[in-house]
Protein backbone atom coordinates (compact mmCIF):
# COMPACT_ATOMS: atom_id res chain seq x y z
CA UNK A 1 0.00 0.00 0.00
CA UNK A 2 0.81 3.59 -1.18
CA UNK A 3 1.64 5.67 1.90
CA UNK A 4 2.42 8.48 0.56
CA UNK A 5 -0.60 11.12 -0.60
CA UNK A 6 0.03 14.55 -2.62
CA UNK A 7 -2.35 17.12 -1.92
CA UNK A 8 -2.46 20.20 -4.03
CA UNK A 9 -3.78 23.07 -2.58
CA UNK A 10 -3.86 24.60 1.00
CA UNK A 11 -6.89 26.16 1.33
CA UNK A 12 -9.51 24.42 3.52
CA UNK A 13 -10.29 21.15 2.18
CA UNK A 14 -6.17 20.51 1.23
CA UNK A 15 -5.29 21.32 4.80
CA UNK A 16 -7.73 19.15 6.27
CA UNK A 17 -7.19 16.26 4.13
CA UNK A 18 -3.41 16.70 4.68
CA UNK A 19 -4.36 17.09 8.37
CA UNK A 20 -6.51 13.49 8.44
CA UNK A 21 -4.38 11.58 6.78
CA UNK A 22 -0.95 12.12 8.58
CA UNK A 23 -3.22 11.66 11.81
CA UNK A 24 -3.33 8.09 10.41
CA UNK A 25 0.35 7.59 9.78
CA UNK A 26 0.34 8.96 5.81
CA UNK A 27 2.99 10.70 4.28
CA UNK A 28 1.77 13.92 2.74
CA UNK A 29 3.55 16.10 0.38
CA UNK A 30 1.08 19.12 0.95
CA UNK A 31 0.94 21.37 -2.65
CA UNK A 32 0.83 25.59 -2.21
CA UNK A 33 1.58 28.05 -4.31
CA UNK A 34 1.72 31.11 -2.89
CA UNK A 35 3.68 32.77 -1.75
CA UNK A 36 5.31 32.24 -5.12
CA UNK A 37 2.22 32.73 -7.07
CA UNK A 38 -0.59 34.82 -5.53
CA UNK A 39 -4.36 34.62 -6.36
CA UNK A 40 -6.32 38.64 -6.25
CA UNK A 41 -8.12 37.59 -3.41
CA UNK A 42 -5.35 36.25 -0.73
CA UNK A 43 -3.33 38.75 1.53
CA UNK A 44 -0.99 36.31 3.14
CA UNK A 45 0.90 33.26 2.74
CA UNK A 46 -0.92 31.35 5.33
CA UNK A 47 -2.47 28.03 4.64
CA UNK A 48 -6.42 27.54 5.07
CA UNK A 49 -6.59 31.24 4.27
CA UNK A 50 -9.99 32.59 4.64
CA UNK A 51 -10.66 35.15 1.68
CA UNK A 52 -13.92 34.90 1.92
CA UNK A 53 -16.54 35.37 4.81
CA UNK A 54 -15.25 34.69 8.18
CA UNK A 55 -18.19 33.15 8.46
CA UNK A 56 -18.63 29.25 8.72
CA UNK A 57 -22.69 29.12 9.39
CA UNK A 58 -24.50 28.47 11.89
CA UNK A 59 -22.96 26.21 14.92
CA UNK A 60 -26.25 25.18 17.03
CA UNK A 61 -27.02 21.64 17.70
CA UNK A 62 -30.24 21.80 16.49
CA UNK A 63 -29.33 23.36 13.20
CA UNK A 64 -28.06 20.78 9.91
CA UNK A 65 -24.73 22.99 9.89
CA UNK A 66 -24.31 22.35 13.57
CA UNK A 67 -24.81 18.55 13.80
CA UNK A 68 -22.06 18.18 10.84
CA UNK A 69 -19.59 20.45 12.57
CA UNK A 70 -20.25 18.53 15.70
CA UNK A 71 -19.18 15.46 13.84
CA UNK A 72 -16.02 16.99 12.24
CA UNK A 73 -15.06 17.44 16.23
CA UNK A 74 -15.74 13.74 16.85
CA UNK A 75 -13.40 12.97 13.91
CA UNK A 76 -10.82 15.70 14.88
CA UNK A 77 -11.08 17.91 12.05
CA UNK A 78 -7.99 20.53 11.96
CA UNK A 79 -9.91 22.89 10.37
CA UNK A 80 -13.18 23.09 12.98
CA UNK A 81 -10.34 22.90 16.62
CA UNK A 82 -8.96 25.83 14.86
CA UNK A 83 -12.03 27.68 14.17
CA UNK A 84 -13.20 27.31 17.45
CA UNK A 85 -10.09 28.29 18.91
CA UNK A 86 -10.14 31.85 17.08
CA UNK A 87 -13.87 31.88 17.24
CA UNK A 88 -15.05 35.39 16.98
CA UNK A 89 -18.71 36.96 18.70
CA UNK A 90 -21.62 36.02 15.64
CA UNK A 91 -24.44 35.18 17.46
CA UNK A 92 -25.28 31.04 16.57
CA UNK A 93 -22.85 30.87 13.74
CA UNK A 94 -19.48 29.94 13.74
CA UNK A 95 -17.67 33.08 12.79
CA UNK A 96 -13.46 33.43 13.25
CA UNK A 97 -9.87 36.06 13.41
CA UNK A 98 -9.16 35.22 10.07
CA UNK A 99 -5.65 35.53 10.83
CA UNK A 100 -4.98 33.97 14.12
CA UNK A 101 -7.29 30.62 12.28
CA UNK A 102 -5.23 30.75 9.08
CA UNK A 103 -2.19 31.25 11.68
CA UNK A 104 -3.60 28.19 13.47
CA UNK A 105 -4.31 25.41 10.67
CA UNK A 106 -0.10 26.55 9.25
CA UNK A 107 1.16 25.87 12.78
CA UNK A 108 -0.22 22.56 13.34
CA UNK A 109 0.37 21.17 9.69
CA UNK A 110 3.90 22.27 9.53
CA UNK A 111 4.69 20.65 13.41
CA UNK A 112 3.61 17.16 11.62
CA UNK A 113 6.39 15.44 10.80
CA UNK A 114 4.60 13.63 8.43
CA UNK A 115 3.52 16.35 6.33
CA UNK A 116 6.11 18.08 3.95
CA UNK A 117 4.78 21.27 2.79
CA UNK A 118 6.22 23.14 -0.27
CA UNK A 119 5.67 26.30 -1.58
CA UNK A 120 5.15 25.42 -5.23
CA UNK A 121 3.03 25.77 -8.18
CA UNK A 122 1.96 22.68 -9.69
CA UNK A 123 1.65 22.34 -13.20
CA UNK A 124 1.63 18.71 -13.79
CA UNK A 125 -0.19 16.34 -11.75
CA UNK A 126 2.15 14.12 -10.03
CA UNK A 127 2.21 10.10 -9.96
CA UNK A 128 0.51 8.13 -7.60
CA UNK A 129 -2.27 9.23 -5.29
CA UNK A 130 -3.17 12.84 -5.43
CA UNK A 131 -5.90 15.10 -4.04
CA UNK A 132 -6.07 18.59 -5.97
CA UNK A 133 -7.93 20.82 -3.46
CA UNK A 134 -7.27 24.11 -5.10
CA UNK A 135 -11.01 25.68 -5.57
CA UNK A 136 -12.02 28.26 -7.55
CA UNK A 137 -8.49 30.25 -7.44
CA UNK A 138 -6.65 27.39 -9.17
CA UNK A 139 -3.88 28.92 -11.06
CA UNK A 140 -4.45 28.80 -15.04
CA UNK A 141 -1.84 26.45 -15.68
CA UNK A 142 -3.35 23.46 -13.27
CA UNK A 143 -6.58 24.38 -14.59
CA UNK A 144 -5.51 23.37 -17.85
CA UNK A 145 -4.10 19.88 -16.87
CA UNK A 146 -7.42 19.51 -15.40
CA UNK A 147 -9.65 20.80 -18.03
CA UNK A 148 -7.48 18.05 -20.14
CA UNK A 149 -7.97 15.10 -17.65
CA UNK A 150 -11.91 16.18 -17.89
CA UNK A 151 -12.05 16.08 -21.24
CA UNK A 152 -13.70 19.59 -21.38
CA UNK A 153 -12.36 23.38 -21.42
CA UNK A 154 -14.87 24.32 -18.47
CA UNK A 155 -14.52 24.20 -15.15
CA UNK A 156 -17.06 25.60 -12.73
CA UNK A 157 -15.84 27.70 -9.72
CA UNK A 158 -18.14 29.65 -7.66
CA UNK A 159 -16.78 32.01 -4.71
CA UNK A 160 -17.11 35.62 -3.57
CA UNK A 161 -14.97 37.62 -1.33
CA UNK A 162 -16.69 39.56 1.09
CA UNK A 163 -15.92 43.16 1.73
CA UNK A 164 -13.87 43.81 5.50
CA UNK A 165 -15.21 46.98 7.05
CA UNK A 166 -13.06 47.90 9.83
CA UNK A 167 -15.26 48.81 12.97
CA UNK A 168 -13.63 52.49 13.66
CA UNK A 169 -15.02 53.11 10.31
CA UNK A 170 -18.97 52.86 10.81
CA UNK A 171 -20.60 55.41 12.08
CA UNK A 172 -22.69 54.36 14.96
CA UNK A 173 -25.31 57.28 15.26
CA UNK A 174 -26.82 55.80 12.12
CA UNK A 175 -25.85 52.18 12.43
CA UNK A 176 -27.36 49.82 15.43
CA UNK A 177 -26.53 45.97 16.80
CA UNK A 178 -28.65 43.25 16.17
CA UNK A 179 -28.19 39.87 16.10
CA UNK A 180 -30.34 37.87 12.86
CA UNK A 181 -33.36 36.78 15.07
CA UNK A 182 -33.48 39.39 17.44
CA UNK A 183 -31.55 37.39 20.32
CA UNK A 184 -27.94 38.70 20.45
CA UNK A 185 -25.96 41.76 19.33
CA UNK A 186 -23.10 40.20 17.72
CA UNK A 187 -23.67 42.08 14.32
CA UNK A 188 -23.30 45.64 13.40
CA UNK A 189 -26.04 46.54 11.09
CA UNK A 190 -25.43 49.60 8.64
CA UNK A 191 -28.67 51.09 6.85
Amino acid sequence: MNRRVTVVGGGLAGSEAAWQLARRGIEVLLLEMRPLRTTPAHTTEMLAEVVCSNSFGADGAASPAGILKNELRRLDSLILSCADESRVPAGKALAVDREIFSRKVTERLESLPQVAVRREECVSLPEGPVIVATGPLTSPALAAILQRQAGTEYLSFFDAVAPVVVADSIDMSVAFRRGRWGQEEDYINCP
